[in-house]
């Protein structure tokens, strides 16, 4: 008998399983409720589902060092007639995972892309100011954003626009800055970090919020697999070529580095791989 016959197998089996799971409309979770002066963490999401997406670093922050996360959404997708309801959705999802909520406008920001950035310079300043508002008045410690290659142009685009934003702010501002990836793989990320099953659960329970981007697309059903094949990734991208792999189930990639005096510094001299069992604080701290 070929055991990776039953191995595969079951994979197929599952997600065909899965298949017939509810979307949203699960109870509520518990959820710890930070200090008032408790560090913030602001997710810049170019559209709803993005912020669990890429959320397991920011969710280990606000469970293990009681921070306050909160989503900012960029945009609440270029599909207008679903606009409201993604926002609906978007709540359901932040309230069950526990993260805050802000959003950009009534209906999100619109055309936040390379091409609106370069043909329309007075409403990309617009939205710009708005980003750098939030910044302003949050003034968070750390910040979460796609990074520039990140394939969709929503993606690229919110790249663009909170690095203008943070421009914007002058050399007086200071903040830890993270890139994520989802659509696009990172060349240089140096930090995997891995979850434990539970915050998988939650994340993907979460994803599942958004109804109808998941009848569209089910990635909730695929986002296991892809967190799996994180950890063969970052391995070698994060650890060094040729590097034994770390024995994590799920993880996810970042990019971190400082953003201070109006350009990006390092913070780590190699790549870090963090396991469910260490303390995030030390890599936080400065």
């Amino acid at each position: 008998m070929n055991p990776y016959e039953t191995f595969v197998k079951e994979f197929a089996r599952i997600v065909r399983q899965g298949k017939e799971h509810a979307l949203g409309g699960f109870p509520m979770r518990v959820k710890p409720k930070p200090a008032p002066d408790a560090p913030r963490a602001l997710i810049f999401s170019p559209h709803p589902d993005d912020e669990v997406i890429i959320g397991a670093l920011p969710l280990r922050l606000l469970r293990e060092t009681g921070w306050n996360v909160a989503n900012v959404a960029v945009t609440q997708g270029s599909n207008k007639a679903r606009q409201k309801e993604r926002w609906r959705e978007l709540q359901g999802c932040c309230d069950y995972i526990g993260f805050g909520l802000l959003a950009t406008g009534e209906n999100g920001l619109e055309e936040i892309n390379p091409q609106a950035r370069a043909g329309d310079p007075p409403a990309w300043r617009k939205a710009v100011e708005r980003i750098a508002k939030i910044l302003s008045e949050q003034w968070p410690k750390v910040i979460f954003f796609p990074h520039d290659d990140d394939w969709n142009v929503t993606h690229i685009g919110t790249h663009h626009l909170v690095v203008d934003a943070l421009r914007q702010l002058g050399d007086d501002f200071s903040c830890l800055a993270v890139e994520t990836e989802f659509w696009g793989a990172m060349d240089t990320p140096n930090l995997m970090v891995e979850s434990s099953e539970r915050d998988v659960i939650d994340l993907i329970t979460a994803l599942s919020f958004h109804v109808g981007e998941m009848k569209r697309n089910p990635y909730h059903l695929r986002m296991a697999a892809w967190l799996m094949d994180n950890v063969r990734r970052g391995s070698e991208l994060v650890g060094g070529q040729g590097g034994a792999a770390p024995d994590f189930l799920f993880s996810t990639l970042y990019r971190l580095r400082r953003w201070q005096g109006g350009k990006f510094e390092p913070v780590l001299n190699r790549g870090r791989f963090v396991a469910q069992s260490d303390d995030l604080r030390p890599l936080f701290a400065s």
